[in-house]
C-alpha cells in the first residue's frame, strides 16, 4: 500500500512538471504564431478588406453618400476589432488565449472547416485524430512486436549470417519515413498499381462495415510500412545488443550452471532487466514518429492531425496551428509520463523516495 502511495506521488509530480512544460511550449508558441503580437496589423488590414467588400455589395448602400459609406465601414471595422478582442494589447491577451488553447476552447478556425462543415477549432482537431492514432498506433504496436521478437532471436544466433545481414541494415533507419514511402508509392502505386496512392478509405466510402474496415487496412499498408521500414532495424540492432550484454553477465552463467533452461533463462534473467532500456528506446521513436506524422501524413494524403497541421501554416490558421501543437505537447508528455511509470515499475534498481523522487 506504501508503494502504491509513494508511486501515486511520484507520478502526480511527473505529471506536474510536464504540465507546466506544455504549457511554457504552448505559450511560446502563441508567441510565435502571432509574430509577438504583429499579426494583428494583418488581422485588422483582412477585417477591414472583408467589411468594405461587404459593405460595398449590399445593394441597399449603394444609394447612400460616400461619407455615410466610409462612416458604416468603420462602425463595422470596429465592432468586429472588438468582438475579436483587437482593441486589448496582445500580452494580456495572450494569457487568455493560453487558458483556451491548454483546454482546446479556440474558437473558430480562420480558413479551414471538418468535414462535417464546422468551423470550431476543438471539432476539427478531435475529428482528425483518431486518423493519426490508428496510424501511428498500428505502425508503433507491429515495431515493438516485431523488433523484440527478431532482436531475442538474432541474439541466440550471434555471428550468423542473418545477424550480420539484418544488423547492416540498420543504417536504413537514418532517413525518415516519408522518404520510403515515396518510393513505396512509386513501386506499388505507380507502377505496379496494387495498392492506392493515398487517403484513408475509398471514394466513394464502402457502405458496409466489413468493406469500410477492409478499405482502411488496404490504404494503410503503404504508410505503416515506411514507418516500419524507418525504424525497425535500428530498433533490433539496439534491442539485440541489450540482450547480448546482459546474456553475458556472471549471474546468467550461474543460472545456466544450475540446470535452468534456455527459455527460463530469458525470460526471468534477461527480458526483465532489458526491458527499461527497451521501452525508453522504443519512447524515443514514438516520439520521433509523432514529430514525422507531419510530413508522412502529407506525402500519403493522410486525413490526420499531422496533415492538418501542415495545410493550417499554408494558410495561416493561427488556432489550427497553436491547437495542434497542444495536441502533438499532450501526446508527448503523455508518452513521457507513460515511461517514467514503466521505468519506475520494471527497473528493481529505480527506489522511489519519501520526497517521490527516483534514487
Amino acid at each position: 500500500m506504501k508503494t502504491f502511495s509513494i508511486m501515486g506521488k511520484y507520478v502526480l509530480l511527473r505529471a506536474f512538471s510536464l504540465f507546466i512544460t506544455v504549457v511554457i511550449a504552448v505559450y511560446l508558441t502563441l508567441f510565435i504564431a502571432n509574430w509577438g503580437g504583429q499579426l494583428d496589423d494583418a488581422r485588422r488590414s483582412n477585417i477591414e478588406f472583408d467589411v468594405t467588400m461587404a459593405v460595398n455589395a449590399n445593394p441597399a448602400n449603394h444609394a447612400l453618400p460616400s461619407s455615410e459609406v466610409m462612416k458604416l465601414i468603420e462602425e463595422r471595422v470596429e465592432q468586429e476589432i472588438i468582438r475579436q478582442g483587437l482593441d486589448r494589447p496582445f500580452l494580456i491577451r495572450s494569457v487568455g488565449y493560453l487558458g483556451e488553447a491548454l483546454s482546446l476552447g479556440l474558437g473558430r478556425t480562420e480558413h479551414l472547416t471538418s468535414d462535417s462543415g464546422s468551423r470550431n477549432v476543438r471539432n476539427v482537431l478531435l475529428e482528425r485524430l483518431p486518423s493519426t492514432l490508428v496510424l501511428l498506433g498500428t505502425a508503433q504496436l507491429i515495431v515493438f512486436v516485431l523488433a523484440l521478437i527478431v532482436a531475442l532471436f538474432l541474439s541466440r544466433r550471434y555471428g550468423s549470417f542473418l545477424d550480420r545481414t539484418i544488423i547492416a541494415l540498420a543504417p536504413t533507419s537514418a532517413a525518415p519515413a516519408w522518404l520510403y514511402g515515396l518510393f513505396l508509392i512509386l513501386i506499388f502505386a505507380a507502377v505496379l498499381r496494387v495498392l492506392p496512392w493515398g487517403g484513408i478509405v475509398a471514394a466513394p466510402p464502402p457502405p458496409t462495415t466489413w468493406g469500410y474496415a477492409m478499405s482502411l487496412l488496404r490504404h494503410m499498408v503503404l504508410p505503416v510500412s515506411a514507418m516500419i521500414i524507418s525504424s525497425l532495424f535500428s530498433n533490433i540492432y539496439s534491442w539485440r545488443t541489450f540482450f547480448l550484454i546482459y546474456s553475458n553477465e556472471d549471474y546468467i552463467d550461474l543460472a545456466r550452471a544450475k540446470g535452468l533452461s534456455p527459455r527460463s533463462l530469458e525470460r526471468r534473467y534477461i527480458l526483465r532487466p532489458t526491458l527499461p532500456p527497451i521501452i525508453t528506446n522504443f519512447v524515443l521513436v514514438l516520439i520521433n514518429m509523432w514529430m514525422g506524422a507531419v510530413v508522412l501524413e502529407t506525402v500519403f494524403n493522410w486525413p490526420g492531425i499531422g496533415r492538418l497541421f501542415f495545410q493550417a501554416i499554408q494558410l495561416n490558421d493561427t488556432p489550427v496551428i497553436v491547437g495542434t501543437v497542444v495536441i502533438f505537447g499532450y501526446l508527448l508528455a503523455l508518452s513521457v509520463l507513460l515511461l517514467d511509470f514503466a521505468y519506475a515499475a520494471l527497473d528493481p534498481r529505480v527506489r522511489l523516495g519519501a520526497g517521490g523522487g527516483k534514487k
